[in-house]
């Protein structure tokens, strides 16, 4: 098979013709029709990511879509022909789906919607199981709570918006005037962080008693340790790296949870909740509440290095995908 592989950080990924995979025993061998790419392969790629724990030379990409091909004695709830979608690997000792075929465990698949395209589902498993953690198995947003999202234009953050809305919350966002034309098309409240300090929204729109729960996606730690509600607020991020006061929050009696979306993937536990959550993604997709930002220009897999370089350059508007057939 064809494979993309990064044999040094910080140069040109090269493609070479390699073995391909045989599925282990609860493994399904897939031929990916489309992978999806995310801002942490950049930073993998330029050695940037010393969290993804990446051995060189790493066959990149994290997300995938494509049709099962074989299956390993014991997978149950695939056959041959089915169309799935995951989170799969480029990340740890798993080689990535920037290939034309991945062995990945069956665990962290879940059949793709019908309703969309190979590309659409390549774009979505990373982004929205890290949503999904921070808001429902972090925060177990309820219908009507008030619901802070953080730059909901961006990849994690305007998918976070779609799952509170069909949640039944009370949804805001936080962006910057650049980006409120990006998520206009949402019935969600706009704080446009360019004109408003956090003191002066959460007197705005909570009446100074700040949001039942904040997802940060982009490392806003303090201003969400501000915002929460007292008592019974609760903050998650996915970037709670750095240093933070902690003193506002606890000033709050409100509580903290950090979402690490790597770690099935990086220690082999847990890997069953990523199947089911993707489940929960494809029933949105069918029920019409779910949709994907994705970019319209088509990636062979001979033109990655163009796609990661429109990625760094931001031409991209939406997710980036390399289309493989």
């Amino acid at each position: 098979m064809k494979a993309i592989v990064l044999e040094q950080f910080g140069k040109p990924l090269e493609i070479r013709e390699m073995e391909k995979p045989q599925p282990k025993a609860h493994e399904v061998l897939v031929k990916i029709k489309a992978s999806g790419l995310n801002p942490l392969d950049i930073k993998i790629k330029e050695g940037q990511a010393a969290h993804a724990e990446v051995t060189l030379p790493m066959i990149l990409g994290i997300d995938m879509a494509g049709i099962v091909e074989e299956i390993g004695k014991d997978v149950k709830n695939f056959k041959i022909g089915d169309e799935v979608f995951g989170m799969v690997g480029g990340v740890g000792n798993n080689p990535g789906t920037l290939a034309e075929y991945i062995a990945a465990d069956a665990d962290l698949l879940a059949l793709k919607p019908k309703n969309v395209t190979f590309k659409e589902a390549a774009a979505t498993p990373l982004i929205f199981i890290t949503s999904w953690e921070g808001l429902v198995g972090k925060m177990n947003i309820k219908k009507d709570e008030d619901v802070l999202i953080h730059a909901g234009n961006g990849g994690v953050g305007h998918v976070a918006l779609q799952i509170a809305l069909a949640k039944g919350a009370k949804v805001f966002t936080t962006v910057k005037s650049e980006n409120m034309e990006a998520i206009k098309q949402y019935p969600v409240e706009i704080i446009n962080t360019d004109k408003l300090s956090v003191e002066k929204y959460v007197q705005q729109f909570t009446n100074g008693n700040g949001f039942d729960a904040i997802l940060d996606t982009i490392g806003l730690l303090d201003d969400s340790f501000k915002a929460v509600k007292q008592y019974s607020g609760h903050v998650a991020s996915i970037l709670g790296w750095g240093t933070y006061s902690i003193a506002s929050l606890s000033f709050r009696n409100a509580t903290y949870s950090g979402v690490f979306t790597l770690y099935p993937l990086l220690s082999g536990k847990n890997r069953k909740r990523f199947g089911e959550i993707l489940k929960e993604a494809a029933h949105l997709f069918e029920t019409g509440k779910l949709k994907i930002m994705v970019d319209e220009k088509s990636y062979s897999l001979e033109q990655t290095n163009e796609a990661f370089a429109d990625m760094e350059n931001r031409i991209s508007k939406g997710k980036t995908v390399v289309e493989i057939d």
